[in-house]
């Protein structure tokens, strides 16, 4: 069996390290450094040679520093003969546009994953892709991994029932379905119903289910500008509900969206580490939950060449 090595880039280091810890490896020695004209320079700084490389670097802000520094490192990895190459994906950037809107545009995830591939990757690891159709794009195996039973299994602990799941829009509805089954039988799902007179602006109208006197949480894929989990904790509160909860798996939290939340009638919002949070205290209302158990559990399974599929789900 080939050596495993674990390396990463600048985007998150303390999850490369958790998950170095978890795999019982000390994490690689590489260095990614940016010259004065804003080109990063990346460099492998032991032999790799016949070895399993693994490379975590999620495409976060700066999205195309991170981005750069994932492709170098792999392009650094083949050309010093690594055995197998996976790119560690936890969030997996551009993946909002993975489809035309408009006439003359890109359709940058694809682009985007043809340079992962061309760059020499063998394989990709990621966690709950925005666009799941965003696996096709890739002619190598990609392992898209699922961080909801993370999520499940905090609320589980923490809300007082009665429970109830709501998607705070329709593209939020598979989701929500998989985490109400995680929860039980006895939880409520709630969708809110949105019209969006022009694009990028949606009013809530309505809303199919029952809230009054319940616990609620909302589900998303990720959080950008927090608006969205905002205005439905306010519509959801004003229908009766006790408490709001917000869950997202990647915490994108653009601009002020952080403190605005903080500052929000939401009583918690949970996400994980895919991308770094700095909390403020130990009552933050941001609750960050690890992925690096689940990621270094598909990495050994990887390295062993053992099925992946049951951390699928």
């Amino acid at each position: 069996m080939n050596t495993l090595k674990v390396f990463c880039g600048s985007a998150n280091r303390p999850l490369a390290e958790a998950i170095a810890g978890q795999l019982g490896v000390e994490l690689g020695h590489a260095m990614v450094t940016t010259f004065k004209d804003g080109e990063i320079r990346a460099r492998i700084l032991e032999n790799i040679r016949g070895h399993d490389v693994f490379i975590i670097q999620p495409t976060c802000n700066p999205v195309n520093q991170h981005l750069m520094e994932l492709l170098l490192l792999i392009d650094a990895a083949k050309r010093a003969s690594a055995a197998r190459i996976t790119a560690v994906i936890p969030y997996y950037g551009y993946a909002r546009q993975e489809r035309k809107t408009a006439g003359r545009e890109p359709i940058s995830a694809k682009l985007v994953a043809n340079l992962i591939t061309v760059a020499g990757a063998d394989r990709v690891l990621t966690i709950d892709l925005h666009a799941p159709a965003i696996e096709g794009f890739f002619d190598i195996p990609v392992d898209h991994l699922r961080a909801g039973p993370i999520l499940a299994d905090f609320f589980k602990r923490t809300c007082k029932p009665p429970l109830v799941v709501a998607a705070p829009d329709e593209g939020a509805v598979e989701r929500a379905i998989k985490l109400q089954a995680r929860l039980g039988n006895d939880v409520g799902l709630a969708i809110l119903v949105k019209h969006r007179p022009e694009p990028d602006k949606a009013e809530i109208v309505g809303m199919v289910g029952e809230v009054k006197n319940c616990t609620v949480i909302l589900i998303d894929d990720l959080i950008s500008t927090g608006g969205t989990m905002m205005e439905s904790a306010e519509y959801l509160l004003n229908q009766g509900a006790s408490a709001v909860f917000a869950g997202a798996i990647h915490p994108v939290l653009s601009g002020d969206a952080a403190e605005r939340l903080r500052h929000s009638v939401l009583s918690r919002i949970v996400v994980t580490n895919t991308i770094p949070v700095p909390r403020t205290s130990p009552d933050d209302k941001i609750v960050v939950l690890s992925v690096a158990p689940l990621l270094a559990e598909a990495i050994a399974r990887i390295h062993e060449n053992r099925s992946v599929s049951a951390l699928f789900e």
